[in-house]
């Protein structure tokens, strides 16, 4: 009886401690598409090639007029801006690019569409087509791919 009741208190202190780390990984996998828009939005697919000139337009895109690295970094770690408040931001912080789990699981259509329709609950707007043409944000989203191979 005594070794049920010590189990079950040493499971739960390790649920309770456990439950919050596994909770943010699955916040941070998670789709920030519409699950009724999710396989649409898979089945884009990038159609600039993945050349090093493709890469390099991307990157001025994102540290430009893309407005990216203000919140993305220019590491791509989803570090702030120090003009940026993060208090001020609602739902999760910016994105961190070089996590290897969340660039596996995220397909460039996904990722397209948070660029075109903004990411709600989050401080991510829409910047297709005001700030940026489609080919731009493919190109981007080129460069983004690139901090998951460094």
């Amino acid at each position: 009886m005594k070794q049920s009741l010590l189990f079950a208190v040493v499971f739960s202190l390790g649920a309770v401690w456990t439950f919050p780390v596994w909770s943010a990984d699955q916040e941070i996998l998670r789709s920030r598409v519409p699950a009724d828009q999710v396989d649409a939005a898979r089945a884009m697919s990038n159609p600039l090639p993945a050349t090093s000139s493709t890469v390099e337009n991307g990157k001025k895109i994102y540290e430009g007029k893309g407005f990216c690295r203000a919140c993305h970094g220019a590491d791509g770690k989803g570090l702030l801006g120090s003009d940026i408040d993060p208090g001020s931001l609602k739902g999760p912080l910016p994105r961190d690019f070089t996590d290897r789990d969340w660039q596996a699981a995220r397909t460039d259509g996904e990722l397209f569409w948070i660029l075109k329709n903004g990411s709600k609950g989050t401080a991510m707007a829409s910047f297709i087509p005001l700030v940026l043409t489609e080919e731009e944000a493919w190109q981007v989203l080129r460069y983004v791919r690139s901090f998951g191979q460094r």
